[in-house]
């Protein structure tokens, strides 16, 4: 898996490309929370997001206790179909400020 990284304005964009799974999730869990210690936004595109495991949701789980506590905010955007069903079962979906678009979600941070 790859990880896109860019800053839009405030925003520090997180952006991981293919499966983000047992294999890949330490270094997106480091980067993730790195990104959350830089800023007090961050967001995580999921245009590229092609499947994600039990282990990338544990991932984002740590990381969104770690942003609460830091009073810091995290949201997901563009979530494909796959990764969207996965987030809608497990009951994530609940946990996260889940947007359409990256606009949508570039917005939606105060």
């Amino acid at each position: 898996m790859d990880i896109q990284e860019q800053r839009q304005g405030n925003v520090m964009v997180l952006g991981p490309v293919g499966r983000l799974d047992s294999l890949s999730c330490r270094d997106f869990e480091a980067r993730l929370l790195g990104a959350l210690n830089e800023s007090k936004a961050v967001l995580v595109d999921c245009t590229g997001l092609e499947y994600i495991s039990s282990a990338g949701l544990r991932s984002l789980l740590v990381a969104a206790k770690q942003a609460r506590a830091a009073s810091r905010q995290l949201a997901l955007a563009a979530l494909r179909d796959n990764p969207r069903e996965v987030f809608e079962i497990s009951g994530f979906s609940a946990i996260f400020a889940i947007h359409a678009t990256v606009e949508e979600a570039l917005a939606s941070f105060t």
